[in-house]
């Protein structure tokens, strides 16, 4: 099993920043992804970045390219959010999921994250 804590979430004006962490503890050797997604009110979870773990590779969301970076500390175990340019549309829960090795790439699919962390609130004032 794996255990997430993410943290790092606020109130930022609009065009603001702010920096997500996701710390992963327990059976951290078996991640092969690590993903962000978010939830706004009344709308559905959607996918926001994710990174393999080992190699690095970087995914994003068209709403947030540009914008957004995903990174990771393999030594601490942590993920990271680089969220730049924020806008009111990004006001959402934040939470961050860790994917198995399947033999494929499911970044964008959140029924493949296999654990959760409990989420961290951004709220972008206009």
């Amino acid at each position: 099993q794996v255990q997430l804590v993410e943290s790092g979430g606020g109130l930022v004006q609009d065009g603001g920043s702010l920096r997500l962490s996701c710390a992963a503890s327990g059976s951290t050797a078996s991640i092969y992804i690590m993903g962000w997604f978010r939830q706004a009110p009344g709308k559905e979870q959607e996918f926001v970045a994710a990174i393999t773990w080992s190699v690095g590779n970087r995914y994003y969301a068209d709403s947030v390219k540009g914008r957004f970076t995903i990174s990771r500390d393999t030594v601490r175990d942590t993920a990271y959010l680089q969220m730049n340019n924020l806008k009111p549309e990004d006001t959402a829960v934040y939470y961050c999921a860790t994917q198995y090795y399947t033999g494929t790439n499911y970044y964008s699919d959140k029924r493949k994250y296999a654990y959760w962390g409990q989420g961290t609130q951004v709220t972008v004032s206009s």
